[in-house]
């Protein structure tokens, strides 16, 4: 039998400063059942930065056509593709094919330099591209089913918290 992926409720009140964004966001995630908590947490964190009314969560580790999240035109075109890890060029080659935009985020540092080291010359050809690293150790420890998270972006530093705790989040741009 299957195990069911857990539902996460999260109320997001994001200030990005650095955008002049300014939004409350009532998400509902689905947590994989082989999907870590700090990798949620990164998800989460890759909503924050890039949210926009139209941005959204895909059917993720369950679909190897779609990337983590994405943000579609009204048309049905995708404007900005969003995966997390460390893909391989062969998917990478396919998402800057059909996106405007695409923004990889590595998490896991060691395995994110040792990747970046091997895939930087090829991936230097795709001008729609970027990788990010996002540095956001014990952020899994906010994890719960039903989540208030306050989002404050300014000068590329995200700052992130809830009733019980507060992180300090950076992302590197590899």
């Amino acid at each position: 039998m299957a195990i069911n992926s857990t539902i996460i409720k999260v109320s997001l009140n994001i200030a990005d400063m650095d955008r002049h964004y300014y939004q409350n966001h009532d998400l509902t995630v689905a947590q994989h059942p082989s999907e870590t908590d700090f990798r949620l947490m990164v998800r989460l964190i890759a909503f924050m930065v890039n949210a926009n009314e139209r941005l959204s969560f895909t059917k993720g580790l369950c679909s190897d056509d779609e990337p983590e999240l994405w943000q579609k035109t009204l048309t049905g075109d995708i404007d900005l593709w969003i995966d997390l890890g460390q893909p391989d060029e062969k998917r990478i080659r396919k998402a800057c094919g059909r996106a405007k935009q695409v923004i990889i985020y590595t998490y896991h540092e060691r395995k994110a330099k040792v990747w970046w080291q091997q895939q930087q010359k090829k991936l230097q050809r795709f001008s729609n591209l970027s990788v990010w690293h996002i540095n956001a150790q014990g952020v899994d420890s906010m994890l719960k089913r039903t989540m208030q998270l306050q989002c404050n972006i300014q000068d590329g530093e995200i700052y992130l918290n809830d009733d019980n705790s507060n992180f300090n989040i950076t992302l590197e741009r590899l």
